[in-house]
This record gives C-alpha cells, structure tokens and sequence, in this order.
C-alpha cells in the first residue's frame, strides 16, 4: 500500500536533498521539464518498494527513510547487498528489469520519474546525464566499501562502519560540517543492523555499548546518536582519514 507523504514537495528548492540528487545541476528549464513527469511515493517500513524480475516503470530518488538491496539465490537465501540512503537513485535508464529486491527499511518517500520521459530527457538534458553518472560511479565505490565491511571487518569494524556512513550522509543531506559533533537520530533498529552486517542482536548490542563506554558515540535513548569526534570514530572503523565512500 503506498501512503501519502507527510510534508510538501512542491517547491523543488526546498527539497532536502535537492543538493545531492540527479536534480542537482538543472537550471529553471531543466527542472520544469523534470517536474512534468514526477510523482511522489511513500512507502511504509517492511513493504517492498521493487521486487528482483519486475518491470521498471519509474525511476527516482529516496528523499527520506533507509531502503535495503538484497538479492535472492535459487534456494531461497537471501543477501542484502546494499543500502539507500537519502538522495540515492533507484532504477536504471535503459533496463527495464530490476535486479534487486527493493525493501523499505524505515518509512521512505521518493521522488519518481516516468521512466521512459525521464529516458528522453536525458539524452536532451547533459546535466542530468553527466549527475547520473557522477551518481553511477558513486554507487560503486559504495558496493567496494560494503564488500570490505561484510567480508573483512570484524563486529566493532562493522557497527563502527554503519554508524559513521549514516553520520556522513546526514551531515551532507543538512549540509552541516564533519567537524566537532554530529548528531543524528540512527534510524536502524539494533535487529536491522545486525541483519544488515550478518551479526547477531547480542553482538551488535555488545558492541554499541562498547563504543559508548569508550566515548566513541553518546546515545540518548536508543536511537539518538551524538559523535563527538567523526575521525576517531572511523579509524575505529578502519576508514580512510577522507570519510570514505557515501560523503
């Protein structure tokens, strides 16, 4: 069942993620013509957004919420093989078959495309071709990096990782600096992330509290998530000093 969004999308400058998404560098021309063949959705936690074989009717990006990639082997078993964050694309122009299963993690909204107009329009519109492309290369430095988290990196890597990638994309989704304390709501249950890292729930409860004994994160709650130094945090990670992938 797809809901109704919670807050006003008619102005394209106020988006949130306006800064980051495939919008980005479109003049008042550009934007008018994107705007002719949007639509918003909103999708409840748990609900499929795309399933793996379906035909792609749309495209877009998530402009709030967690979605999750997970592929599905002949058996039966499953993988998750990636997340969405705010301003990330789904869909690809010129498949139309999605090869993910795509699940709403959190409630999510995105801001859709007719795929095939929005098809068109790239081959007329540069800048929304050279973003997408910009996006497509990030992407896969993103599925590099949550190789390493997944087959290398121990549990305290791992929950580390997580923690600081949702840290950085929020502070650039508020465009907010890295410097000093980021703040942030971790829209993750402690369940999801131990099913995102292939960790137990005892584990990644055990390690959060060990990343709070060592003032590496502060939480207020469960969920409310104060770093007070983003570059300890990393090296605890693993991370490179530069933020790594999802910046």
């Amino acid at each position: 069942m797809t809901i109704k969004a919670q807050f006003d999308h008619s102005n394209c400058a106020d988006c949130p993620i306006r800064h980051r998404a495939v919008c980005a560098r479109c003049d008042a021309d550009e934007l008018e013509a994107l705007d002719a063949i949007k639509y918003y959705r909103s999708f409840e936690a748990g609900q499929t957004i795309i399933w793996s074989g379906d035909q792609m009717n749309f495209v877009g990006s998530v402009v709030s919420g967690i979605a999750s990639l997970t592929q599905t082997m002949e058996d039966g078993r499953t993988q998750m093989v990636g997340l969405l964050l705010p301003s990330d694309f789904v869909g690809r122009p010129g498949r139309d078959v999605a090869p993910y299963d795509v699940q709403a993690t959190t409630d999510v909204v995105m801001c859709c495309f007719r795929k095939k107009p929005f098809e068109e329009l790239m081959d007329e519109t540069p800048h929304i071709a050279h973003r997408l492309l910009q996006m497509t290369l990030d992407e896969l430095d993103a599925a590099r990096e949550w190789m390493l988290v997944l087959g290398r990196k121990t549990a305290r890597e791992k929950i580390a990782s997580l923690i600081s990638i949702i840290a950085r994309r929020d502070a650039s989704i508020g465009q907010k600096g890295l410097s000093g304390q980021i703040v942030f709501d971790l829209p993750l249950t402690r369940e999801a992330m131990a099913d995102y890292l292939g960790l137990t729930l005892e584990t990644v409860s055990r390690q959060i509290s060990a990343l709070k004994k060592d003032g590496l994160i502060l939480l207020e709650g469960k969920r409310h998530v104060t770093i007070p130094d983003l570059g300890r945090l990393m090296e605890e990670a693993g991370d490179d000093s530069d933020g790594g992938f999802l910046v």
